[in-house]
């Protein structure tokens, strides 16, 4: 094994562990549920804590990937993602889990943009395009691969076993990492942003946590309305600090590239869609259709095949092509998807209620994932690839945990039929927002050869 191909392989093994986590945890909701304690409120908490450290400290994570070296951060991102692994599966308590959960979901956050920004140092421009394409069909497929591998394992033993098995792949991706050696800090890295990140962490953590537990306090509540003012002021306070210190987490300056710029936009509502649909539709299969948690996994398992696939070949194609049109029909043909899925009613028919619209969803999803990476890391500069990385990546995180926390307001307390239904037409708004952002927003880059028209 050479060493890109090594390096490709430890990416995307590094980033499936991250991403694989956030989503194996959707199908054991109910089994958790039903052991902790805590109904629909600790199903959006054991969610939601692991992507509010994740989406919060990503930004984080990145600058010290540039600085520290993305190889360092990728081994303590490991270790703590095994040790906060063990945490999550010997929990007594539903406050327990969900801590842990948010422990891990920073360990997480040291794992993502390190291993995109290190496919990036090591291939070739010309080559980036397909290796992005590999990294983000394999990853991305974990949201839905996840659910058939959390079924399997909770309908056999318990959901305890989803985070046992973590340690496996974690100790293969270390020892595969020890062929390619250790790199060394920048001595020219910026000065870390530690008043940024504080204060990105409690902006979201109390605008989810009033998200989350409005429905069972309401707003005019001080248990809600107390951490959403925090939450929005801390929000704000991070905007300035980012704009006034001469050394920001979030270098507002990446902005100023048009692709990046719209590009995080268009993700905002894209990975909403994402997020909030299979969080939705894998609780709906289980708790109102009746499906056991290994035939709801393999009830959205289509997306999986497709995705991994196609992605790289719609990489290859954004290459080509330019990402503009990728991005823009890709959310669309997905959100076409699940208003096929509007069709399911109280007598529950998978194959043709859910399939045909499963089927668009992993269409759409290959169009869309590669092109929307490649287009806003062609808009960064080889030696912030980190920053970029984590900026993109903490916008993904941080919409799905929004969507996910306002899932109470969309769909009430139950997911049942026309709670289903009033998800899935959310979730394709959203898809066709980003569509149309991605649309009018995205410019192809100069070298790229636009297809001939016929006359």
């Amino acid at each position: 094994m050479d060493r890109q191909t090594r390096v490709l392989v430890v990416a995307i093994v590094v980033s499936f562990i991250a991403f694989l986590d956030g989503a194996v945890i959707n199908v054991a909701l109910p089994s958790l549920a039903e052991d902790l304690g805590g109904g629909l409120a600790l199903q959006q908490w054991a969610v939601d804590a692991y992507l509010l450290t994740l989406g919060s400290l990503i930004l984080l994570a990145g600058s010290l990937s540039d600085s520290f070296g993305r190889l360092r951060i990728i081994r303590i991102g490991l270790y703590g993602f095994a040790v906060t692994s063990v945490l999550c599966a010997v929990a007594p308590t539903g406050v327990f889990f969900v801590v842990a959960r948010a422990f891990q979901g920073a360990a997480g956050a040291l794992l993502v943009p390190s291993s995109l920004a290190l496919i990036v140092a090591t291939f070739a421009t010309t080559d980036q395009g397909r290796a992005i394409g590999r990294w983000t069909a394999w990853t991305t497929s974990a949201f839905l691969l996840g659910p058939l591998f959390g079924g399997v394992l909770v309908d056999l033993l318990s959901w305890r076993l989803v985070f046992w098995i973590n340690l496996l792949p974690i100790a293969y991706v270390l020892l595969l990492m020890r062929r390619l050696g250790r790199d060394e800090p920048n001595p020219d890295h910026d000065r870390i942003d530690w008043l940024g990140a504080g204060l990105g962490v409690v902006g979201l953590a109390g605008t989810v946590f009033a998200l989350i537990e409005e429905g069972r306090y309401g707003w005019t509540s001080p248990v809600v309305l107390v951490p959403l003012i925090v939450g929005v002021l801390a929000l704000v306070l991070f905007v300035l600090q980012e704009r006034r210190t001469a050394q920001p987490m979030l270098p507002l300056s990446l902005f100023a590239a048009r692709n990046f710029a719209m590009g995080n936009l268009a993700t905002v509502f894209i990975y909403a869609g994402f997020s909030l649909g299979p969080f939705a539709m894998t609780i709906f299969l289980q708790e109102t259709a009746g499906l056991s948690a290994t035939m709801a996994g393999l009830a959205t398992l289509p997306p999986t095949i497709m995705l991994v696939l196609l992605g790289s070949r719609f990489g290859d194609l954004a290459g080509r092509f330019g990402p503009r049109i990728f991005m823009t029909a890709g959310p669309v043909v997905v959100g076409v998807g699940y208003l096929l899925t509007l069709a399911v009613d109280e007598e529950f028919v998978y194959w043709w209620q859910f399939l045909p619209g499963i089927l668009v969803m992993g269409l759409g999803m290959a169009m869309t994932v590669a092109p929307l990476t490649t287009a806003i890391l062609g808009a960064v500069e080889p030696g912030r690839a980190g920053i970029g990385s984590a900026v993109n990546n903490a916008v993904s995180r941080i919409a799905g945990l929004i969507a996910i926390a306002s899932i109470s307001v969309v769909a009430g307390s139950r997911l049942d039929v026309e709670g289903y239904r009033s998800v899935a037409i959310f979730v394709a708004a959203a898809l066709v927002i980003g569509g149309a952002v991605s649309w009018f927003g995205i410019r192809n880059p100069a070298r790229v050869t636009q297809p001939e028209t016929a006359a």
